[in-house]
């Protein structure tokens, strides 16, 4: 259990001008700095995802994601709300893989420029998560209002956060250990090693 968990960062959205990314290369600077976890962050922007291609065979084409993945003890999604729910390249990403996400934990941060914070996307992304496998935590992170939560430099101004940050991370890492210690000690016909 003395192991560094190893929980990346998925960043949900390709649009121009995204907030959430500031939110995620906030989480990313926090979860590198925390002493129990390692993190990478993944971009769709720098992945290959062809609009003519979707689901499972998309995984060739990302092999780096997917080893990220099958390593991964956790999972954190960062995702903007648009039109009450989630960018359809956050759902080309989680799909190009299945038996990978099965019993880990996944923390869900919403980020949106009104004042639920992502409220509504988080709920559309459960029911999507659990039917990969993933374990969601209870301890929700949601932006609101993010257009005001950074300066112009991506620096955080709205230091309220950092407690909800922590709280978020307590309980991701919590699951994390569980759920890995599960997997390596607990029989169940979704893992090699059982």
């Amino acid at each position: 259990m003395d192991k560094k968990l190893f929980i990346p960062i998925l960043l949900g959205t390709i649009r121009q001008g995204r907030q959430s990314e500031k939110v995620a290369k906030l989480l990313f600077e926090r979860m590198s700095k925390h002493p129990e976890i390692e993190t990478k962050l993944f971009d769709p922007k720098d992945m290959n995802l062809p609009m003519d291609d979707e689901g499972q065979t998309l995984k060739e084409k990302n092999p780096e994601y997917r080893e990220a993945i099958i390593r991964a003890d956790g999972l954190v999604i960062v995702s903007p709300e648009y039109n009450h729910g989630y960018p359809g390249s956050l759902k080309l990403v989680l799909d190009m893989l299945l038996k990978e996400y099965i019993h880990k934990a996944v923390g869900l941060c919403g980020v949106s420029a009104g004042g639920f914070g992502g409220t509504r996307v988080i709920e559309k992304l459960v029911s999507v998560v659990r039917e990969l496998g993933l374990a969601v935590t209870f301890t929700d992170l949601n932006f609101s209002r993010v257009q005001n939560a950074f300066d112009e430099k991506g620096n955080l101004t709205d230091e309220s956060y950092n407690k909800r940050i922590d709280g978020f991370l307590e309980e991701l890492v919590w699951m994390s250990k569980v759920l890995r210690f599960g997997r390596e000690n607990v029989p169940s016909k979704h893992h090699s090693n059982s």
